[in-house]
């Protein structure tokens, strides 16, 4: 498996991916998904041979700030550590950086705590509506 910098050739394997695993509108249409992975600082891929296994988008400053947004990954890969590495690869080594993210699907909250997250008793958020 490799991760790597998202290939805009590989978008729509990406979004398909997210759209199979019940992303819904947010990844409906392919030219909205495309500009939002071009604004995103971060877009990587794991991939496996030529398939597209896994996805994840963040938004940071590189220095003190990061947000992850969206990390999927193919059901037949889960339990292999390919979100892992994913959400390891885009945080890098900076102890002094925060990241934040909504871990709002069920059962995530487990995931992300072993990778040093833990709920925020701060945090604060406006939602978009969702229609």
């Amino acid at each position: 498996m490799q991760i790597r910098t998202i290939h805009p050739t590989e978008y729509e394997a990406a979004r398909l991916l997210l759209q199979v695993n019940h992303w819904g509108k947010r990844v409906a249409d392919p030219e909205v998904f495309a500009e939002l992975v071009r604004r995103s600082a971060i877009a990587l891929v794991a991939v496996e041979g030529e398939e597209v296994i896994g996805f994840l988008r963040a938004l940071t400053d590189g220095i003190f700030n990061g947000y992850i947004s969206m990390v999927v990954v193919a059901e037949a890969h889960r339990g292999k550590g390919v979100g892992t590495a994913l959400v390891q690869h885009a945080m890098g080594d900076k102890p002094e950086m925060t990241w934040v993210l909504r871990a709002g699907r069920t059962g995530v909250s487990a995931f992300y705590e072993t990778l040093g997250f833990n709920l925020s008793e701060v945090a604060m958020e406006r939602p978009g509506r969702r229609e």
